[in-house]
């Protein structure tokens, strides 16, 4: 082979940058030819995906992300340790010293004294329900309300200008204020600690004394008066008891679960009793009440609440604050900020995908609010429409 001074090509290659790409014949070179030679390695196709995927996968991202997260969470977060469930008997026709014996209780010649107490936001009607559930059987009842939001938004003091409303427990009322701190930007669950705080020593004020009972749950958290005169009656229960309620949304329409378990009860110890809302022992008697979250009757109630409660992070777009929007949400059953169940396992996520199917039962329910069911139908099954105002 004669020698050229060029090393062995190919005449197969015949590739145009192989061919003309070289410095003596760079000049000479057109300007398609050259980018043709600068992109020979670039796949056009990845860049059309590169340029198109990413800003797609972005937007998923921001839109979707939380129900991703939500989804994803049996993978990163183990479940919580069970509870140690209590199995609870009630009947109306047997005695309360034949109930102490079934759970393994003895019986108190004299009923202890119970202190129900509570955070007041806005929940009038919730707030109605639940005392007078509770007024055969409680002592006192102790309310604390702020002129702020947990999220640092001023508020009126609504109970203060409603008060005429309970006169039926005034008697046995200790009330109390707190102001807000408004911090700008801070974490909403500290705003809701000092409160608690506070409500820790309004509770003292109300003249709690060791092993009086004392009710830690929200407002929407309503212990059954059967659960709580059983639990004055019995002697020997636990120093700490959380209550198994059941979980409704909207009404008592849409029954989610029995999950709900923050609810608690305690033998008041002075020095020891703090006031909390998170778990503070294994010990869980069963379906002791009911839980109905954002049920209120007006509009402008669930906008308030979705503004105001601990949880503000997740109105992530403007709409969800629509009026009609949440109107159509309410009366389907579905989620307010459109997220996947807050479960611990796919089973569980799967399960409860989707809207929560309507009951139509209005069986074991709070007997004032069958009492009064004309004024209160919006809480009933087939009445998922809601007032504007």
């Amino acid at each position: 082979m004669p020698e050229t001074g060029y090393p062995y090509r190919s005449k197969k290659t015949d590739d145009i940058c192989d061919d003309v790409c070289g410095e003596a014949s760079r000049a000479a070179l057109s300007m398609s030819k050259r980018l043709r030679c600068a992109l020979r390695w670039f796949d056009f196709k990845a860049l059309l995906l590169l340029l198109i995927g990413v800003p797609i996968l972005v937007f998923v991202i921001h839109v979707h992300g939380q129900k991703i997260t939500y989804f994803l969470r049996p993978l990163w977060e183990s479940p919580p340790k069970p509870f140690r469930t209590i199995p609870h008997y009630h009947h109306e026709n047997v005695s309360m010293e034949n109930l102490c014996k079934l759970h393994g209780w003895g019986t108190r010649e004299i009923p202890r004294r119970v202190f129900d107490a509570v955070l007041f936001s806005n929940e009038l009607d919730i707030l109605e329900v639940r005392w007078n559930e509770l007024s055969p059987y409680v002592s006192e009842f102790i309310l604390l309300e702020s002129n702020s939001t947990f999220t640092g938004l001023k508020k009126p003091l609504f109970f203060a200008s409603n008060r005429s409303r309970f006169k039926f427990v005034e008697s046995r009322l200790t009330y109390g204020t707190v102001g807000g701190r408004f911090v700008k930007g801070e974490n909403p669950f500290v705003e809701e600690s000092y409160q608690r705080v506070a409500l820790d020593q309004l509770i003292r004020i109300a003249g709690i004394s060791d092993d009086d009972l004392l009710i830690m749950s929200d407002v929407d958290e309503i212990p059954s008066g059967h659960t709580i005169n059983l639990l004055r009656w019995c002697d020997d229960i636990p120093e700490m008891l959380h209550l198994q309620l059941r979980n409704y949304l909207y009404s008592f329409e849409f029954y989610i679960d029995d999950d709900s378990w923050r609810a608690s009860i305690h033998r008041y110890r002075d020095g020891k009793t703090r006031y909390a809302h998170f778990r503070q022992t294994d010990d869980l008697l069963a379906d002791s009440g009911w839980h109905c979250s954002f049920c209120f009757r007006h509009i402008s109630e669930f906008i308030f609440k979705m503004k105001a409660y601990s949880h503000v992070d997740r109105i992530r777009f403007s709409y969800y604050l629509s009026p009609s929007r949440i109107q159509d949400v309410i009366c389907h059953g579905a989620d307010l900020f459109d997220m996947l169940p807050e479960e611990y396992t796919f089973q569980k996520i799967i399960a409860k995908l989707g809207p929560i199917p309507s009951s139509y039962s209005a069986v074991n329910l709070p007997s004032y609010l069958i009492q009064n069911a004309d004024r209160y139908r919006y809480l009933l099954p087939g009445n998922c429409k809601r007032e504007s105002g």
